[in-house]
């Protein structure tokens, strides 16, 4: 069905799509070749949100190089869009610059298109084929996947860890338990997340800015707190900069005092609380992607972590493993409860393993029922 050639122009496409990983959210990551007679002639991704498309761009650099484009085979790593957003449809536009071929790697998870391109390119007499290198283009917008199929961001939590699993020593010691390679790692994993998450312990202990700062982005993800009863300082770092989105359990006469304080911040408020007097995780999650969220990136102590595991609110595990041992009494990754047998256990299943420095990291993905 693909030809040697198709692949090479679809990994092509992949590789400019990459180069939207900081800047399309919430849109996803899309890259466009267009080619003509063998010769590729334009060549595109997606912009910032409410500019150009992947198509878009490669057409203008076709025209711009003087190129025709009746007759062109457009690759692209994401369904062609249908519909009217802050765009207008790339299938419209494809049709009228009269393509001959349009091969999508897989269709929009999107319930506004979701095969609506792909038919529409069809209907017009161009030559429809999707599938190609479809499981690298997904994981490149896992997060966007996440969003329009479960109404949920892709919750990947970052942990950095010794050999023997502590997050710190028990004075709360943790810098730097890693090497400078996996530290800028980790800036990489916050930059390509749409917002960092943390809790109210870890700005307590810590007291993060939750940016990116070891690599270069032209946006900071939004940042959001845990604080179910607002106990976190107005002068804490996290709401330095920019509006830090905060979810607490309630906001009545008991907190109005520290609410407005921390609204003088600029923080946003959000109460979510369930019936525990504590923040509703996984209906945090709905809201999220209701602003747009796509991936969800934790940075948090470990007590916070193993409630969003309990709750089924994590997706993967970001853990960077030093090649140190801190013993027993130092503080642990996740906070969650043994499990009476080894049936009972969370099962992970390693994605990739990688070395960076003298430090590994590990990706690994929770198994749910559904993929046992």
């Amino acid at each position: 069905m693909f030809s040697q050639s198709d692949f090479v122009h679809m990994e092509r496409a992949l590789a400019l799509a990459q180069r939207g990983l900081y800047t399309t959210d919430p849109n996803p990551r899309v890259g466009c070749v267009l080619v003509r007679d063998g010769v590729v002639i334009g060549e595109g991704y997606t912009q910032p949100a409410g500019q150009d498309h992947a198509e878009i761009q490669a057409m203008k650099d076709a025209r711009t190089r003087g190129h025709e484009l009746r007759g062109a085979t457009a690759y692209v790593t994401l369904e062609p869009c249908s519909h009217f957003g802050r765009t207008p449809p790339c299938a419209n536009a494809l049709i009228e610059a009269k393509v001959a071929r349009v091969i999508a790697a897989m269709e929009d998870p999107n319930p506004l298109v979701s095969g609506r391109g792909l038919a529409i390119l069809r209907d017009a007499g161009i030559d429809v084929r999707c599938g190609l290198l479809a499981s690298e283009a997904r994981e490149l917008n896992i997060g966007f996947v996440s969003r329009m199929t479960r109404k949920r961001p892709w919750v990947r939590m970052k942990v950095a860890a010794s050999l023997d699993g502590r997050t710190g020593l028990p004075s709360g010691e943790s810098q730097w338990i890693t090497g400078e390679a996996a530290r800028a790692d980790g800036h990489a994993w916050r930059a390509r997340a749409s917002a960092i998450l943390t809790g109210i312990g870890t700005v307590k202990e810590d007291d993060p800015r939750m940016t990116v700062r070891a690599v270069n982005t032209p946006r900071q993800p939004k940042r959001v707190l845990i604080d179910s009863r607002l106990d976190a300082s107005p002068l804490a770092q996290i709401f330095v900069g920019a509006p830090t989105l905060v979810f607490c359990a309630a906001l009545d006469e008991s907190n109005a005092e520290r609410a407005e304080a921390l609204r003088a911040r600029g923080a946003e408020l959000v109460a979510l609380g369930n019936e525990h007097g504590k923040v509703d995780l996984p209906a945090m999650l709905g809201e999220l992607a209701e602003r747009g969220v796509n991936e969800l990136h934790v940075e948090a102590g470990y007590k916070l972590n193993g409630s969003l595991l309990r709750e089924g609110c994590v997706d993967e595990l970001l853990v960077y493993v030093a090649p140190s041992l801190l013993g027993t009494s130092s503080l642990g990754m996740i906070d969650i409860a043994a499990p009476a047998t080894l049936e009972g256990r969370t099962r992970l299943a390693f994605h990739s393993v990688d070395r960076l420095g003298n430090d590994l990291r590990i990706l690994a993905r929770v198994v749910t029922a559904q993929d046992a």
